[in-house]
């Protein structure tokens, strides 16, 4: 296709070129034809009759080859060749064809072929307003430092018109405004141009932007108008400090904040735009403590905080902060940061004076000074103090927080020797905190007690017999006081019996009050004594008290049994007479018997050791009364022998042996074989006297031996004066009164006795002992059991 069209454009070319030379030569010798028409006009409306202008017929068209043609444009026109009418083939745009170019002109030649001839012709497209003035931007920037002064003028962009003439753009308006007022200046190829002039100073930071409507109106009727928008942008310099929104700052924060805690935000503005407005915070005039304390971010002006608060050492802060822009203004604010307190330290208690050691006895007397703070503040600061409530000791205040600790009350260190007093101090916070401290006093003694006896009157028991320098015993006093106060010294004090030789008696250790035996000790000489001790302390003064000492002498069996009655010396013996018709249980005689010993060692028990014929006769064993144990016959022997055994109950046990002869008879007045052992009568008796001065003397040198006893005894008589003696029987009853009944049927060891040997008719007589010395050691030991009716009948002939 592009080859074959290449191929045909050649003659075309050639014909063109002919064309122009020919129309070249044409128009050298003729003038082109004006016609006109308005633009836009539809396509066929009827341009001109070219017939008249072409000196022609309408036949002569046709034949002629008549034809339009135009250099270089598209042919707009149509001819026709009947009737020579010139038409529009279409609709004309005048700026489409000669744009700005005026007038709008296209040339264009009618082609008479047959002969060849050349008609110039020219077709004016007339303008009409169809074009409203266009802004090519519909926003026209302005950038203007608010630093320029009043006066100055700033061209804007033009508004494009595609009319002429009269239709193209005549005129600009701008809205109204108080800082710009239009200008129009015509430039050197006739246009109008806009221009902006400053009326008064701009401010950015009052109007940062200022918005203008461009109107461009072009002189069509009606006329037509565009309009453009004027964005002004007032540029800013660096005329405006950072203010801060406030001048000061205060705040408060817990000194317990954990490190990072945010104390403050501070916030400075600027009016200024860009680097102008770009502000930083950094501390001014700041101390080292600040700068430790403090952290501050320079682009949030965040305050934060970098180490641990105490209030105790810094209770406030001020703190100055600089905020400065990009241009190197600044402007300043004060943060005023306020630690609040918190209850964080317990009380402080500083002891000024204070005395460990008191006497007893003392009232009002001071212990200690003591004072007593709390670096908090507030309530957190205030103290309270107390001890506790049971101690004889109170708290006085004194002046700026001091106190005294004095004593309410007399210490008696006898009841407590020391105090331990808790000082308790707490404060009003919340939570309350509170401090302990303990201080100990004690209580030195005063010699204000006297030794106390663990008893008031001691008893103590001491074997006869004892070894000298025999410790018997102890006597403990106590003394409630302390050191050489109770230091106890004891002593014997002199006897109340100036007769009792206490000295020989016993000793004290006056160390520890120990009692000694210094000799040997005798019951029967003396059975009990008595004596104070004292025992003294070593203060000063010094005091003392005293005891009771009462000593027992124990009594040891060291006496046997003594046989008062039948007599048991070298003499004949006393034969007692039983008639043979006395009934079974008949009280033959009694063995009467006593022993110096006191106690179980003086109960005397007896039993018959040998009997002539036994079974016939019966010793009791309390009382040593023999009876028949049965009925005599004459079958039993009219002599018989006795051998009662008397022992006492001590231990190791004592005992004496009794003998006792006996003589059965049919009755008193038969006479009765004479003993041939029997001494004569005066003999007996002396022997018999010797017996009782030796028993007398033996019970009156013990001083304990109280008996009362009547021992019946018979004088032997010889019944021939030249060698046979006779036993005198005791005419009458025993006297009642010198029986004793202590419980043991034996003497009483409270008496001594007379014995009296009477002679008369060959016969010796005995009568019975009668008391000489009565109540000598107890009232209970002289009583004599006078209703034994069984005993005198004993002893009564029949």
């Amino acid at each position: 296709m592009e080859a074959g069209e290449g191929k045909e454009r050649v003659p075309k070319q050639r014909q063109v070129l002919i064309f122009f030379v020919l129309l070249g030569i044409a128009q050298a010798s003729s003038q082109p034809r004006h016609y006109s028409v308005a633009e836009e006009t539809e396509s066929g409306s009827f341009v001109a009759n070219l017939l008249k202008d072409l000196g022609l017929e309408i036949g002569e068209l046709a034949v002629r080859g008549a034809r339009v043609v135009s250099k270089g444009k598209k042919i707009l026109l149509q001819f026709d060749k009947q009737t020579g009418d010139l038409f529009l083939n279409e609709k004309l745009d005048r700026e489409e064809l000669c744009g700005p170019t005026e007038p709008c002109v296209l040339p264009f030649q009618v082609l008479l072929e047959n002969p060849l001839q050349f008609f110039q012709a020219e077709l004016r497209i007339r303008d009409i307003n169809d074009h409203s003035p266009v802004f090519l931007d519909k926003e026209i920037l302005l950038k203007i430092p608010e630093s320029i002064t009043p006066g100055t003028t700033f061209l804007i962009e033009r508004a494009q018109d595609l009319d002429v003439g009269t239709n193209s753009l005549q005129n600009y308006t701008i809205s109204p405004n108080f800082h710009f007022h239009l200008n129009l200046q015509d430039s050197l190829d006739g246009i109008i141009l806009p221009q902006l002039v400053l009326n008064r100073a701009l401010d950015r930071e009052e109007q940062p932007e200022i918005r203008l409507t461009l109107t461009a109106l072009d002189g069509g009727t009606p006329p037509r108008s565009g309009t453009a928008l004027v964005r002004i942008e007032v540029m800013d310099i660096n005329d405006n400090v950072p203010e801060f929104a406030k001048l000061l700052y205060e705040v408060q924060i817990p000194e317990d904040s954990p490190i990072g805690s945010q104390v403050a935000i501070v916030s400075a503005r600027d009016l200024d735009i860009g680097t102008n407005g770009e502000i930083s915070y950094a501390f001014s005039q700041a101390s080292e403590d600040i700068r430790k304390t403090f952290r501050l971010s320079a682009k949030s002006g965040e305050l934060l905080l970098r180490q641990t608060l105490d209030f105790e050492s810094i209770q406030t802060y001020t703190v100055n902060i600089q905020a400065t822009d990009g241009g190197g203004l600044s402007g300043t604010c004060v943060v005023f940061v306020q630690v609040m307190d918190l209850n964080d330290n317990p009380p402080e208690l500083t002891m000024s004076t204070l005395i460990n050691q008191i006497p007893e006895n003392l009232q009002d007397t001071l212990i200690a000074v003591f004072s007593v703070s709390d670096p908090d503040s507030g309530d957190n600061g205030k103290t309270v103090c107390s001890i506790q409530d049971d101690l004889p000791f109170f708290l006085k205040p004194s002046v700026e927080n001091f106190y005294t600790l004095v004593i309410s009350t007399a210490l008696d260190r006898e009841t407590r020797s020391e105090y331990n007093i808790t000082i308790t101090v707490t404060d009003l916070g919340t939570p309350r905190l509170k401090i302990e401290h303990n201080i100990t006093v004690l209580v030195s003694d005063v010699n204000d007690n006297a030794p106390a006896f663990t008893q008031t009157s001691y008893t103590l028991f001491v074997r006869e017999n004892n070894s000298p320098a025999l410790h018997i015993g102890s006597v403990s006093a106590t003394d409630r006081d302390s050191g050489t106060n109770a230091q106890v010294t004891y002593s014997l004090l002199p006897p109340q019996d100036p007769h009792l030789p206490l000295a020989s008696l016993v000793s004290i250790n006056a160390d520890n009050g120990h009692l000694f035996a210094l000799r040997s000790l005798d019951y029967e000489a003396l059975q009990a004594f008595e004596f104070r001790v004292g025992a003294t302390d070593r203060g000063s003064p010094e005091l003392s008290s005293e005891a009771l000492v009462r000593v027992l002498v124990l009594d040891a069996n060291d006496n046997s049994p003594s046989v008062l009655y039948p007599l048991q010396n070298g003499s004949a013996p006393c034969t007692e007479l039983v008639p043979r018709a006395a009934e079974p249980g008949y009280l033959v005689t009694k063995v009467v018997a006593v022993d110096g010993d006191s106690g179980q060692n003086a109960w005397l028990s007896y039993q018959l050791l040998k009997a002539t014929e036994p079974g016939l006769f019966g010793v009791w064993a309390h009382n040593g009364e023999v009876r028949t144990t049965r009925l005599l016959s004459e079958r039993d022997a009219a002599k018989h022998r006795l051998v009662v055994l008397v022992k006492d109950n001590g231990e190791p046990p004592r005992s004496a042996t009794a003998t006792l002869h006996l003589l059965l008879v049919d009755g008193f007045s038969q006479p009765y074989l004479p003993l041939p052992e029997a001494a004569p009568a005066q003999a007996q008796a002396d022997s018999l006297t010797v017996y009782l001065v030796v028993a007398l003397a033996s019970v009156s040198s013990l001083f304990l031996l109280s008996v009362l006893l009547f021992v019946a005894v018979r004088l032997c008589s010889r019944s021939r004066a030249a060698s046979v003696g006779r036993c005198s029987v005791p005419e009458g009853p025993f006297p009642g009164h010198l029986v004793d009944v202590s419980g043991t049927e034996t003497l009483s060891q409270s008496y001594q006795y007379e014995v009296c040997l009477t002679g008369g008719s060959g016969t010796n007589e005995f009568k019975f002992l009668k008391p000489i010395i009565p109540n000598f050691v107890a009232q209970g030991a002289e009583r004599v059991n006078e209703a034994n009716p069984s005993f005198r009948k004993s002893f009564e002939f029949s």
